[in-house]
């Protein structure tokens, strides 16, 4: 098994900030919030509803470690990694309720993903593994950030899920080396990695496509839409697909690290645009 023992440390400067991305989630949303198909929204409500227990996870998982930490600095990021999680967390929820006005049983959907992903999953495997998926699935939100941010393929959502999406997005972007940095301090080993790297890969596919699917299912207006939004949401779905492969295969090279990727910027540019900065 090979270990990285050598490799220089490479982690983002900066020491992330939790933020209120003053959101308005109380009003009604449209059902079909993003560019009015029923499509494309739907696969974003599917992995929306994925984070609030996830981004606790990723919480739990590093924070078992905090005691091998002596890095002040690191300290201070896991610390502000916490607080962001933990806000995102908190928002999505405000999120998910908005589903439940609009008839979905949100709660069949997220009972079946918890069981299996923390009732089973986390609990059966070793904590370093647990630590492995969360530095590989930073790295997805990461590059899904990135994909927001760059092709600003929100812009056509409602103002209320732009907002709190581009916020996410950006604050992604800010903690993304976090998790990576206390795995390489904890055990660096590659073949760990990309262990974690199979078990983020199998879940967040798994689970957001069995959201997407029951959402789907439990969408009794969904034969009122028209074929174009069909075509639209594929190719949307296209586009990101290549994307994450590209990222995987960036994250299977023996030297990276996630600071790697210039794209500080983008979560500068937009937080500045929105007074969060």
């Amino acid at each position: 098994m090979t270990v990285l023992q050598d490799a220089p440390r490479q982690q983002n400067g900066s020491v992330p900030r939790p933020r209120s991305p003053g959101v308005d989630l109380d009003a009604e949303l449209p059902r079909y919030w993003l560019a009015d198909n029923a499509w494309a929204t739907h696969i974003a409500n599917g992995v929306n509803m994925l984070f609030p227990a996830g981004e606790r996870f990723f919480v739990r998982s590093v924070n078992h470690y905090m005691d091998h930490v002596d890095d002040p600095h690191l300290k201070a990021q896991i610390k502000g990694f916490f607080g962001q999680e933990g806000r995102h967390a908190k928002e999505h929820e405000r999120q998910l309720r908005q589903l439940e006005l609009q008839g979905y049983d949100v709660h069949r959907i997220l009972a079946l993903y918890e069981r299996i992903a923390f009732g089973f999953l986390e609990r059966v495997s070793p904590t370093s593994l647990a630590l492995a998926t969360t530095a590989a699935a930073e790295h997805f939100t990461a590059i899904m950030a990135e994909n927001a941010l760059k092709s600003r393929l929100l812009d056509r959502a409602h103002p209320a899920m732009r907002q709190l999406l581009y916020w996410h997005a950006a604050e992604e972007i800010e903690h993304r080396a976090v998790a990576f940095d206390v795995l390489r301090k904890v055990n660096p080993s590659y073949g760990l990695r990309m262990a974690g790297l199979a078990m983020a890969s199998v879940c967040l596919t798994g689970f957001w496509a069995m959201a997407v699917t029951v959402l789907l299912t439990q969408d009794t207006e969904l034969e009122k839409r028209r074929l174009w939004d069909d075509f639209l949401a594929m190719r949307a779905v296209k586009e990101r697909r290549a994307f994450l492969w590209k990222g995987i295969r960036s994250y299977m090279r023996p030297d990276f690290h996630p600071s790697q990727a210039d794209i500080d910027h983008l979560a500068e540019e937009y937080l500045s645009s929105v007074g969060l900065a």
